[in-house]
């Protein structure tokens, strides 16, 4: 039976892709900060032998107890899924919550990446959550898309390191989707188009289907995505920006 364990497994992404994992026969590990939410999460799955951590990414004791839990424990596969951002523009937000946002979505990524990797074999695959606005900015939630801008440059750099050793490494990207992630920022996902918005069950769906395949460092969710950012190479970067400033929910219009 393969191993995978999971963070910010406690709803949306995450714990769609838990269940999908949970019925190919993995026994599961999810990580997130509210026991509550993952005791559901646990009895949401079809199968029995899977377990719970909870823990605070944001805070270092907490990170180093999950870190030291992938150093000591072998798994085959682990998605850094937990990540957060806020909506609104720079200075109109508090440092402090920008700052924790970057702990979560970058130094807690590398930081489980690390152990993982440390012990990982051939067969085993790392996936990193991006963000489509890795690739194409936000205006209005600029730490968070320079967050996965990181991430997801940080992710293709580890695909070739590991490559020729079996281990899997993909950056997946999803657009937004109808998960709490929106209202945790600050607004909804409603304040998007309801043309950008994807389900979570497809983005499980799409992620779940790309490790299997492990073909791509990168992969980007969702046709209408992929299409987006393929227009975007007929515009100069300036319009590009300038459309996502006009779309998203951290602007003033």
């Amino acid at each position: 039976m393969k191993k995978a364990l999971i963070t910010g497994a406690s709803g949306g992404i995450g714990f769609e892709v838990a269940r999908r994992l949970a019925a190919q026969n993995y026994q599961l590990t999810l990580v997130a900060r509210n026991e509550d939410k993952l005791n559901k999460a646990l009895a949401g799955l079809n199968s029995n032998g899977h377990s719970i951590f909870v823990a605070d990414l944001t805070k270092k004791e907490d990170l180093k107890k999950v870190a030291d839990h992938l150093a000591t424990n072998k798994y085959d596969v682990l998605i850094n899924n937990a990540g957060a951002g806020l909506y609104g523009q720079f200075i109109g937000l508090p440092l402090e919550d920008q700052l924790n946002t970057m702990q979560l979505n970058m130094d807690a990524l590398v930081t489980l990446s690390y152990s993982f990797l440390e012990k990982a074999s051939s067969g085993s695959a790392l996936v990193n959550i991006g963000s489509l606005l890795a690739h194409s900015s936000l205006p209005g939630g600029a730490v968070y898309a320079g967050t996965k801008s990181f991430v997801a440059n940080f992710s293709e750099s580890l695909w070739y390191e590991f490559k020729h050793k079996g281990v899997f490494v993909m950056g997946f990207n999803p657009g937004a989707a109808d998960s709490d992630f929106h209202s945790n920022a600050g607004r909804q996902s409603t304040d998007f188009p309801k043309f950008v918005i994807s389900s979570v069950v497809d983005v499980a769906d799409e992620l779940v289907k790309a490790l299997h395949k492990r073909q791509k460092p990168r992969v980007v969710q969702g046709l209408k995505n992929r299409l987006m950012l393929w227009g975007f190479k007929f515009l100069s970067r300036k319009s590009a920006v300038s459309i996502m400033g006009q779309i998203s929910p951290g602007m003033s219009h």
